[in-house]
């Protein structure tokens, strides 16, 4: 059917936005620049030369200022989808429901989730994320010790002049060393580290609960259409004039023509789900074993080289994460981060 084509070409092209973004926030330029030479030496066959310098620029300026400098861009483009999404669920889907008698608590329940994750949101990307200061800088030196792998003592940051603590790493967004950096988030303005990675936390789980309530209120909502006006068990007649049994495509389309801003809200919802459901389970299994995004990459690379500086060069580096103190522990780091006091009494 036209129209399934139609719906699916929709769900693919949201899919692969939502993921371009959410790899492109954390990753490299290196990554973005690769990607735009790519196309513009495949461009550069049927493209003038002078028009190729002109969109080289401005495509390299444009994704340098996306990604790349502090913008409130993405924190806009992420209140307008809230807005959207829970204004056409005001707007339509509640009051279908209470038409339909669903219980109020569970119709309320997408605007509850909606003011934790708004409180998640602001705490975070308002938080200082673990700045690294010359004030503090002493002390936070003292809180991690050095793995000789991944971080090795003596190493200064070229940007800020200072040595950097274990588990640190400078933002070349935000220009500051952050306190066991884990990402700079676009969608936040803000670096995630040992003082805002809770809040991280919460938020996106908090996100990923919303976006699940409202699909499985909506899909509720679209099963009880479906049992009450018995389609499952009526026929259609199709352009010959032959009577068919109702099937999953006629249905999908029926319940698009009725109500077409519902089922694309749903879509959107459904891919949003299970996008941000797997990027939760990666930030819990990280929160779990005592990780962050920047060392859990860093520590794909070892295992395959065959030098670092305090290792013969013909040995191969295995890294070991030394930071992990188990499952309970770990999460406990993550909601009350150590200082230098604490690390002084255990030891």
């Amino acid at each position: 059917m036209d129209f399934l084509t139609l719906f699916l070409v929709y769900l693919c092209f949201v899919l692969l936005v939502t993921a371009l973004l959410c790899l492109c926030s954390g990753r490299k330029e290196s990554f973005l620049a690769r990607n735009v030479t790519r196309a513009s030496q495949v461009l550069s066959l049927v493209i003038p030369t002078q028009l190729q310098r002109v969109a080289h620029r401005v495509a390299h300026g444009a994704l340098h200022r996306l990604f790349h400098t502090r913008s409130c861009l993405f924190v806009v483009l992420h209140i307008a989808l809230q807005a959207a999404v829970f204004g056409e669920y005001t707007w339509e889907v509640f009051g279908y429901c209470w038409e339909l008698q669903f219980h109020l608590l569970l119709l309320l329940l997408p605007y509850l989730l909606l003011a934790g994750n708004m409180g998640c949101f602001l705490l975070c990307s308002r938080a200082n994320p673990g700045i690294i200061t010359k004030s503090n800088h002493a002390s936070l030196v003292k809180v991690y010790a050095y793995d000789g792998v991944m971080f090795q003592r003596g190493t200064v940051c070229p940007t800020c002049t200072m040595e950097k603590p274990a588990r640190s790493k400078h933002c070349s967004v935000c220009g500051t060393c952050v306190h066991r950096f884990d990402h700079h988030c676009v969608w936040l303005n803000n670096c995630v580290g040992a003082s805002n990675a809770a809040w991280f936390l919460l938020y996106l789980l908090s996100l990923t609960a919303t976006a699940t309530a409202l699909a499985a209120i909506t899909l509720s909502f679209l099963s009880h259409v479906v049992q009450l006006s018995n389609l499952l068990h009526s026929t259609y007649l199709d352009a010959q004039g032959q009577e068919h049994p109702v099937e999953i495509p006629f249905l999908v389309q029926h319940l698009f023509l009725t109500f077409p801003r519902i089922v694309f809200m749903l879509g959107f919802v459904i891919l949003l789900t299970l996008v941000l459901g797997g990027y939760s389970a990666f930030s819990l299994y990280l929160a779990f074993t005592n990780q962050t995004t920047n060392e859990w990459c860093k520590s794909r690379r070892f295992g395959v080289s065959h030098h670092v500086s305090s290792h013969p060069p013909d040995r191969q580096v295995v890294y070991k994460n030394i930071y992990s103190k188990g499952v309970w522990r770990n999460l406990k780091e993550i909601f009350r981060p150590p200082t230098a006091l604490e690390r002084k009494k255990k030891t």
